[in-house]
């Protein structure tokens, strides 16, 4: 199997590479350039995504089908709100339509309502939008929309801190199988220090990017680094592979550390 790939059943078996990238952390217009270069093709784009519009819009334009786009509304508490995000990314981005449109944070700055979920339905039945998602936190609330939902997509808090998703998502994949995308690898960098009274080895970026994709059940870990360098040293740990047992077990054992 390669790790560093996968065919998503809900993107039509599109082949994407599973470090999927976001740019709201610093990282420059050159070095997103060279993800690209290397292979990187799923990006999650807002209207806090940086310099990434430039070279996205480029590549677009280049090759529609080299990309994935995944991005969401501001605000999507109403019908009106999600598709005028919808029609706002298209024309940013000089598209004629979004790989995924998810509403985000579920339940904090979106709703599932009739009318969010009717527009998100009339978006994809146009062909505007060709997958629909959410981002969520409730792992419970998540577990039920990834067993019964028009949802092609679930992005996900998952990390060796907060592996809670093993119990209340993973099980209830296999009868839709939405594409599971990992946020917060790092548990907001909390994963990058030693806790208390820790003694032994203390967790890498790569590492934890390594841990989310060594799940069969994530299809993509999103990475926002800050340089070419942080990108560079995720990428390289990637190319590890898997998690052996050993690995996996200290992970584990620190990710509770660190949740205390």
């Amino acid at each position: 199997m390669d790790f560093m790939h996968r065919e998503v059943a809900a993107l039509g078996g599109r082949r994407v590479f599973r470090l999927g990238l976001a740019a709201n952390y610093g990282i420059k217009e050159a070095g997103i350039r060279a993800a690209m270069d290397r292979g990187v093709n799923y990006f999650f784009y807002t209207f806090r995504s940086g310099e990434l519009g430039t070279p996205l819009r480029d590549a677009i334009k280049a090759d529609r089908e080299s990309v994935v786009v995944a991005t969401l509304p501001t605000i999507g508490f109403f019908g009106g709100s999600v598709r005028r995000g919808a029609e706002r990314a298209l024309k940013r981005l000089g598209t004629d339509y979004l790989d995924i449109f998810q509403l985000g944070w579920l339940g904090v700055t979106s709703a599932w309502t009739e009318g969010t979920i009717r527009e998100l339905e009339h978006l994809k039945e146009s062909g505007k939008v060709r997958a629909i998602g959410v981002s969520i936190h409730d792992r419970e609330r998540a577990g039920k929309l990834a067993s019964d939902s028009p949802l092609a997509q679930l992005m996900i808090r998952y990390n060796a801190a907060h592996p809670g998703a093993e119990r209340d998502i993973f099980p209830h994949l296999e009868r839709r199988k939405p594409m599971i995308v990992a946020y917060t690898a790092t548990s907001w960098r909390k994963l990058l220090a030693r806790p208390r009274a820790w003694e032994g080895p203390v967790m890498t970026a790569g590492d934890c990017y390594r841990f989310c994709l060594s799940s069969p059940h994530v299809d993509v870990a999103l990475t926002a680094p800050a340089s070419a360098a942080e990108l560079e040293e995720n990428l390289a740990a990637l190319a590890k592979g898997p998690l052996d047992a050993d690995e996996t077990a200290w992970m584990r054992k620190f990710g509770h550390a660190v949740h205390g």
